[in-house]
């Protein structure tokens, strides 16, 4: 019997408030499932290969997540573009943006592997891996390289998912993934049975395998669904390369990618300035943050489901709903981040003790610390939620511009310009400084920017797409 077709979920009928909050929960949970398989990966490899084996995970996945950027913009303005004609009803453009995509990503990912694998020792020498940890690092990141194709794959493939509308599927298939790797992991470290003992190449590799296997599973699911956004093989036109698709991929892609460099940096010198105020207050800042990992979480989440489902109200041209989209995404985060930011209130020095020593001076620091940041977060969430209305018309330097201008020229200057003074509390006050500029100006453009004029493709490109 033929299995029915699947439907693309249209996010551009019905109740905003209830499509929105649905699509956000399994975003969300990815995240956080994210979180804990890097978290339960790491215990494995800190708390029985030693300190050594746990800095060179830390500087490979300091490689992984610069090359990830690299692509990630790409896969976002896929989404968006896959969206947008979803939403215009253009499933022959959204395929070719399938297509485009997928070999964009195969050819890019298979380079990057290939010369990451070539030069893993130059880049750890470069990156000043210490002497003790390059053995474990090489072994690890070489591994990592080899499972890039397949990461980048399975990426681009959930990105594909959400951009029409389906958060659900990327989540079952993401959770399948982390739990064969958290329970490989043990097994291929310390080997169990006929498995070998590989010590941390095993966390690499428990990796790799997971990543493969929930890739086959979900492109065999979506086969099997006759999903309308898969490439059949009597489909292979839309592989082609479509010049303008890949050079509005590539464009638009490049300053959503480099948001990820610009936090990336932001965040080295942030550390720096840590740094010097002493190993007490580097432990109680490290300690602060993950918690605020957590409390990001609800940001990052509602700001990617408000892009993908104003890119489909885009796409349909529906600009008032795209309006409620923004507003609602803006309630939800002040909601669900104001909910955590009054938990981590009540129970701050708790939550801290997690990651420190009860007795000490860097748990008083941490709750001083978290006593001036957190609520910030609220600010960064109202950011994050208009930036990703606004790059869902393909305006995607404007929020790449307030990013750096909230970062680079607000908070990293006050912070040292008001060091001498106000010591290690020009560093804390710099993050509601710098959250609040990124708001205030995100907010002026969607008022006052010319976001809904922007476009992803050319309209005559568009138009001969659809035809």
């Amino acid at each position: 019997m033929t299995k029915p077709l699947a439907k693309i979920n249209p996010l551009t009928e019905g109740p905003i408030a209830r499509a929105l909050f649905f699509f956000t929960l399994p975003i969300l949970a990815s995240n956080v499932l994210q979180s804990l398989n890097g978290s339960v990966n790491a215990i494995w490899v800190g708390h029985y290969l030693g300190e050594a084996a746990l800095t060179a995970t830390s500087n490979a996945n300091t490689i992984l997540f610069f090359l990830i950027a690299l692509v990630f913009g790409v896969g976002m303005a896929s989404a968006i573009l896959i969206g947008q004609s979803v939403g215009a009803r253009n499933l022959e453009q959204a395929k070719r943006v399938v297509g485009n995509g997928a070999a964009f990503f195969v050819v890019g990912s298979i380079a990057i592997a290939s010369t990451g694998a070539i030069f893993t020792a130059p880049l750890l020498t470069f990156m000043q891996t210490p002497d003790d940890a390059m053995p474990f690092a090489i072994a690890y990141l070489r591994i990592i390289f080899a499972g890039i194709p397949f990461l980048f794959l399975y990426t681009f493939v959930m990105m594909v998912l959400r951009g029409a509308g389906d958060s659900k599927t990327p989540f079952w298939f993401l959770l399948f993934s982390v739990a064969l790797d958290i329970v490989l992991n043990p097994l291929l470290i310390f080997g169990v049975g006929p498995l070998p003992r590989m010590g941390i190449a095993g966390s690499a590799t428990a990796t790799l395998i997971a990543q493969v296997a929930s890739l086959v599973a979900l492109l065999g699911y979506l086969h099997h669904r006759r999903h309308p956004l898969f490439l059949h093989a009597d489909e292979r036109r839309f592989l082609r390369p479509d010049r303008a698709i890949l050079a509005a991929l590539i464009k638009k892609g490049l300053p959503m990618g480099l948001q990820m460099i610009v936090l990336a940096g932001s965040s080295i010198v942030m550390i720096s300035l840590v740094n010097r105020f002493g190993s007490q207050t580097t432990a109680a800042f490290g300690a602060a943050m993950q918690l605020w990992n957590y409390i990001m979480m609800p940001a990052l989440a509602v700001g990617m489901a408000a892009s993908a489902m104003a890119a489909q109200n885009v796409g349909a041209k529906r600009f008032d709903r795209v309006h409620r989209v923004a507003m609602t995404g803006v309630g939800f985060n002040l909601l669900m981040t104001g909910v955590l930011v009054v938990l981590i209130y009540l129970v701050n020095r708790g939550a801290l003790g997690l990651f420190l020593p009860d007795e000490g001076a860097a748990i008083a620091i941490a709750q001083h610390i978290n006593a001036i940041v957190v609520w910030s977060f609220m600010l960064i969430g109202i950011a994050m939620v208009l930036g990703g209305v606004v790059r869902a018309t393909g305006a995607a330097v404007p929020p790449l511009v307030v990013l750096f201008l909230a970062l680079f020229v607000i908070r990293i200057p006050f912070a040292l310009l008001m060091a001498d003074r106000w010591h290690a509390d020009a560093v804390w006050w710099s993050f509601p400084l710098g959250a609040g500029a990124a708001a205030l100006f995100m907010w002026l453009y969607y008022r006052h920017g010319s976001w809904q004029r922007a476009h992803m493709l050319e309209p005559r490109t568009a138009t001969a797409s659809a035809e």
